[in-house]
């Protein structure tokens, strides 16, 4: 039997939010009606600067946004490249010309949680730290020419006997979360058999990378070469 092959591809990472406040500082969250677990960097953008209504998924999204402190700050430079003033003028000249509207602005993370916990659609952002209760996390994807988070602890997933007695190989696909820590957060199955993408999962979690200022999102290819 071949030694499994383990492919590491498509690793989207998160950038500086400020020189005082990083992007791992930050929470984005959404109501429990948003289908999406992740959402694109550039998606987040095109909703809070309220030029698309929807998720990828068809999910209707309402953007909520803090009336200021440092997350708020960091999220406005971060995400939409802009300052507090400059988003302000924005919402205004779209309200003015009817193509859209000022959005729900609120005062503490609490706040945010707790609209966003029984507001259907709602998405918004918070400081890393504040429990988020009654909403779930979107973990944001990067596109581009980030590094690739390394590998430094790997764990071989193991090959079921039954599988591997009946010659049934095959890749598995995972999308992968890894925390600013390096440790795995969460391991989704995208594609293969279930019974290896079991194994595979079990052995993924156990994974731990580098060290980065934010969540990474990344897909992960394992090959289980089946004897010949």
């Amino acid at each position: 039997m071949k030694r499994r092959k383990i492919l590491l591809v498509a690793a989207g990472l998160m950038g500086f939010a400020s020189p005082g406040t990083f992007a791992s500082d930050i929470r984005v969250i959404g109501n429990p009606s948003i289908k999406a677990d992740t959402i694109s960097a550039t998606e987040l953008k095109s909703v809070f600067l309220e030029e698309k209504l929807s998720l990828a998924d068809g999910t209707h999204v309402e953007p909520v946004v803090e009336k200021g402190g440092a997350v708020h700050k960091a999220f406005l430079l971060e995400y939409l490249g802009k300052t507090d003033d400059d988003l302000r003028t924005y919402y205004s000249t779209l309200v003015f010309s009817g193509r859209g509207s000022m959005p729900k602005r609120l005062g503490s993370d609490a706040e945010v949680v707790a609209y966003i916990a029984k507001t259907r659609g709602a998405i918004g952002y918070i400081s890393s730290e504040t429990t988020a209760e009654g909403v779930k996390t979107l973990a944001i994807i990067h596109s581009g020419n980030s590094a690739e988070r390394k590998l430094m602890t790997r764990v071989e997933p193991a090959y079921p006997e039954t599988l591997k007695r009946l010659g049934i190989g095959g890749v598995v696909r995972l999308l992968v979360t890894i925390s600013p820590k390096g440790n795995v957060e969460n391991v989704a199955l995208l594609g293969g058999n279930p019974i290896l993408g079991e194994s595979a999962i079990s052995a993924v979690k156990q994974w731990v990378y580098s060290t980065s200022h934010s969540r990474t999102v990344a897909e992960v290819s394992i090959a289980f070469d089946s004897p010949r």
